[in-house]
C-alpha cells in the first residue's frame, strides 16, 4: 500500500502544528450548500458517479448478507438444535469482529490507500462467506468462526467507503449522495430476508441462502478494482488538492474526545445500531410466533419452516428504508440553512417517535398481525430518518484526514454496545423467561415479547443523546471548515503559543504570510 497519495496536497495538519484554528476568512465557504457550485471537483463528475454507483452496490451486498441470517434463522435453529440465545451469538460473533477490527481499518484508512484496503477487505468478505454455508450440522463452531471472519471484510468496506464519497462531493450534493448510499443499509437489510427466505425456499436448503451475495460479490468486487477512484483526502473543500496528516492515532483519538458533537451523536448512533439489530434479528421470528400463538398457523416442527414473516418485513423494511431516508435527508437540506441544530433533532425526533411504535407493535402483535406490520411500518420509517443524517453530522464536524479514525471508532462503540449485543440480549432475556413456566408455543411467544421491551427504552435514550449533541454542533461544524479552509498556522512553538483569532484589519495580511509559508 502506498503511504501517501499523488499528486501531494497542499494543506498539511500535521501534529507539529497542534491543530490551532488558521484563517477565519471564508471559513464555512466549503461546507455550505452551493459550495459545489464553485469549486472543481478533483474526479470528473461522470467518473465520481460511477465511484458512488459501485460503492451502492457493494453497501447493498453487505448489509444483504448480513442479514440473510435473520430470514432463515428457524431453519438454522432447527439444523444446529440450538436455542434462542445461542441462535443469537451467531450474529453477535459477526458484529464483535466487525467492531474489533474497524479502528484498525481507521488507522489505515486516514493513512494509506483506501482502494487497495477495501480490495483485501472484500476479498476475505467473500470467501468466508461462502465457506459458512458449507458448514455440517456437527461443527456450529465452525459457522461462528467463519461469520467472525466476516467481519474482517464488511469492517475494512464499512469504515472507509463514506470517506471516499465525502472526497467525491461537498455541500448539498455530498447530503444527497450520502443519502442514496445509507438507504442502501436498510434496502439491504429487507432484501437479507428476502432472499434469504426465498432462496431456502427454493432450493429445501438454507445454506444455499448463503451463497448468493458472495456470487453477486465477485461482480463488485471486480467493479470496485476498474472504476472506483482513491481521491485525495479533502479534495472535495480543497478544490482537489486534498489535505495531509502526520498525526498520530494517539493525537487523533484526543482530536475525536474533544469533539462534544461527535461523542453525543457516537452515543445517539449506538441506540440506533442497537434497535436495528435486535428488531432486525428477532422481528421475523417474532411475528412468526404471534401467528402460532394466534393459532393462525402450525409451529414448525419440518424444514424448511413458513417463512412468509421474513418476506413481508423484508419489503416493509425496503419501503420503510426508502421513505425514510429519503424523508430525513429532505428535512435536513431544507431546514440546515434556517436552523443549523436541525440534524440532531432530526435525529432526536426519529427515536423519540419511534419508541412509542415500537411499544404499541409488541403488544399489538397479541391480537392482530395487520395492525402489528401498521406500527412497525411506522416505527421503521422514525428510525430510518436518522441513517443519512447521522453520517452527514460525522463528516462535516471531522477534519477529512481523521475522518476513517472517526467513523471507525464511531462503528466500534455503536456495534459494541448496539447490534453486537442487543440481539444475544434479547434472546437471553427471552430464555431466562422461557424457564419459568412449562414450554409452550404461547409462552414462547410472551417471552420474546416481553424481552423486546428493551427497544423502546433504548430509543428514548437515543433520543436524549442527539438532542445533546445539538447543543455543540454550531461551534464543532465552524471549528472543523476553519480547519481545512483556513489550514493550521506555522509555529516553532505550538504549545507556548496560544491560538490567534483575527480581526478584519488582519485578515488580509495573515493570508499573505500564509501563502508564503505555504
Amino acid at each position: 500500500m502506498e503511504p501517501k497519495d499523488s499528486p501531494m496536497p497542499r494543506w498539511s495538519m500535521s501534529s507539529g502544528s497542534g491543530l490551532r484554528y488558521g484563517s477565519f476568512v471564508n471559513s464555512l465557504s466549503s461546507l455550505t450548500p452551493k459550495a459545489e457550485e464553485t469549486e472543481e471537483p478533483a474526479i470528473s463528475q461522470r467518473r465520481s458517479y460511477i465511484a458512488v454507483a459501485v460503492l451502492c452496490y457493494i453497501n447493498l451486498l453487505n448489509y444483504t448478507e448480513r442479514y440473510t441470517i435473520a430470514g432463515v434463522l428457524p431453519d438454522i435453529q432447527q439444523f444446529f438444535v440450538i436455542n434462542d440465545g445461542t441462535a443469537a451469538l451467531i450474529q453477535t460473533v459477526f458484529i464483535c469482529s466487525f467492531l474489533l477490527l474497524a479502528p484498525l481499518f481507521g488507522y489505515l484508512g486516514d493513512r494509506y490507500n483506501r482502494k487497495y484496503i477495501m480490495i483485501g477487505g472484500l476479498i476475505v468478505w467473500l470467501v468466508t462467506a461462502a465457506g459458512s454455508s458449507f458448514v455440517t450440522e456437527s461443527h456450529f463452531w465452525l459457522l461462528m468462526l467463519l461469520r467472525g471472519m466476516v467481519g474482517i471484510g464488511e469492517a475494512s468496506y464499512s469504515t472507509i467507503a463514506p470517506t471516499i464519497i465525502a472526497d467525491l462531493f461537498v455541500g448539498t450534493k455530498r447530503s444527497m449522495i450520502i443519502c442514496i448510499f445509507y438507504i442502501f443499509i436498510p434496502v439491504g437489510s429487507g432484501l437479507g430476508y428476502i432472499t434469504g427466505a426465498g432462496v431456502a425456499s427454493l432450493t429445501g436448503d438454507w445454506r444455499w441462502a448463503l451463497r448468493i451475495t458472495p456470487i453477486l460479490g465477485v461482480v463488485g468486487l471486480f467493479l470496485l478494482v476498474f472504476l472506483c477512484p482513491n481521491p485525495p483526502r479533502g479534495a472535495a473543500e480543497t478544490h482537489g488538492e486534498g489535505v495531509s496528516g502526520q498525526s498520530s492515532y494517539l493525537e487523533d483519538v484526543k482530536y475525536l474526545l474533544k469533539n462534544k458533537t461527535y461523542l453525543w451523536s457516537t452515543l445517539g448512533v449506538t441506540a440506533t445500531a442497537f434497535l436495528s439489530g435486535a428488531l432486525a434479528f428477532w422481528m421475523p421470528t417474532f411475528l412468526s410466533r404471534a401467528q402460532v400463538s394466534q393459532g393462525l398457523r402450525p409451529a414448525c416442527v419440518e424444514k424448511p419452516c413458513d417463512s412468509t414473516d421474513s418476506y413481508i418485513f423484508g419489503a416493509v423494511t425496503v419501503l420503510t428504508g426508502i421513505l425514510g431516508g429519503i424523508l430525513g435527508s429532505g428535512l435536513s437540506r431544507w431546514l440546515r440553512e434556517k436552523f443549523p441544530k436541525s440534524d440532531p433533532l432530526i435525529c432526536a425526533s426519529g427515536l423519540l417517535g419511534a419508541a412509542p411504535c415500537l411499544f404499541i407493535t409488541i403488544f399489538v402483535a397479541s391480537t392482530s398481525i395487520p395492525a402489528t406490520y401498521v406500527f412497525i411500518f411506522f416505527g421503521e420509517i422514525l428510525i430510518s430518518l436518522n441513517w443519512a443524517v447521522m453520517a452527514d453530522i460525522l463528516l462535516y464536524v471531522v477534519i477529512p484526514t481523521r475522518r476513517s479514525t472517526a467513523e471507525a471508532l464511531q462503528i466500534s462503540v455503536g456495534h459494541l454496545l448496539g447490534d453486537a449485543g442487543s440481539p444475544f440480549l434479547v434472546g437471553a432475556i427471552s430464555d431466562a423467561l422461557s424457564k419459568s413456566k412449562p414450554v409452550s408455543p404461547e409462552w414462547s411467544f410472551h417471552s420474546l415479547k416481553y424481552s423486546l421491551l428493551v427497544c423502546p427504552v433504548v430509543g428514548i435514550l437515543g433520543g436524549l443523546f442527539f438532542f445533546l449533541s445539538s447543543l455543540y454542533i454550531i461551534g464543532d461544524r465552524k471549528a472543523a471548515a476553519q480547519l481545512v479552509e483556513g489550514g493550521p498556522r506555522e509555529q516553532q512553538d505550538p504549545s507556548s503559543e496560544p491560538p490567534i483569532e483575527l480581526s478584519n484589519g488582519d485578515k488580509t495580511n495573515h493570508e499573505d504570510n500564509l501563502s508564503q509559508s505555504i
